[in-house]
């Protein structure tokens, strides 16, 4: 994403999730507890939104994504999206259908790393925002749910279908997206949808020191190993070692990589700037 914006000031206030920033570390909650966190066309654009803004303004180094009270987030919401969505024509459902895709995408194309945090319920939807993380930090609480088959409609939503077998492999990405079956936290470790699986209780405090760790490291080359982890998913192996070595060539004519070699031979940490 561009960092560079028009007149348009910083967003004060979300209405659909809480922000908090604390020294490179942004941590979005999704708070609508009393309805386990339920998206709504707001929650998605909100998030579309501040995604956009956070990656232009390039002072968040790591991200995590949590959710309030007794889960993570149930999905879209029956009656503020699938009611509402029988009302739509194709040409509004299609707008809609690309807006969820596009929080997808600026998860997997935000410059810094995104740490979900997870516990209770993640279905629907917000077993695809969990997925489109780099990290999912969840605690023996935590269940994915992919439904979209058992509510008619197909089971590769907002590019379930594109990221599920790359994290867990074809097989168990067919029968989870088929018959949309819980999938509970143990699992989920078993076949790799799990970056760790903490004691209960505990997968909030552990995302955020994994994402204290990654925002105190070398942040831009965080940022272009996610961005060379998400290109080269289809890329030819010498297309991708040819992106490799463009990549590593601007790396290393950084400060960081100077910084590296400076605070080696002096016998001290380097010091990250991200440049």
């Amino acid at each position: 994403m561009s960092p560079f914006t028009g007149s348009a000031t910083r967003t004060e206030r979300w209405r659909h999730l809480r922000l908090d920033l604390d020294e490179g570390v942004a941590t979005v909650t999704l708070a609508r507890p009393a309805k386990l966190n339920a998206l709504t066309f707001g929650a998605y654009a909100d998030l579309r939104d501040l995604l956009a803004e956070l990656s232009r303004e390039r002072a968040v180094r790591a991200l995590v994504l949590g959710g309030e009270g007794r889960g993570f987030c149930s999905g879209g919401d029956v009656d503020e999206i699938i009611g509402a969505t029988l009302s739509l024509d194709t040409a509004e459902l299609l707008d809609f259908n690309r807006m969820t895709g596009q929080v997808v995408r600026a998860l997997r194309e935000c410059p810094f790393p995104v740490v979900a945090a997870l516990h209770g319920v993640a279905a629907g939807a917000g077993a695809v925002l969990a997925l489109a993380a780099d990290f999912r930090i969840a605690d023996p609480t935590t269940r994915f749910a992919f439904l979209f088959t058992r509510v008619g409609l197909s089971g590769g939503d907002m590019g379930a279908a594109y990221l599920l077998p790359r994290v867990v492999g074809l097989g168990h990405a067919t029968r989870l997206l088929m018959l949309g079956e819980a999938v509970h936290a143990a699992e989920a470790e078993r076949i790799g949808l799990l970056s760790e699986l903490t004691e209960e209780g505990r997968a909030g405090e552990r995302a955020a020191a994994l994402a204290r760790r990654l925002a105190d490291g070398p942040a831009l080359a965080h940022a272009q190993t996610k961005a060379l982890l998400t290109a080269e998913l289809d890329m030819p192996l010498a297309a991708s070692v040819e992106l490799d070595a463009a990549t590593q060539a601007l790396l290393m004519n950084g400060e960081d990589y100077a910084e590296f070699h400076a605070a080696f031979t002096g016998k001290r940490p380097p010091k990250w700037r991200g440049r």
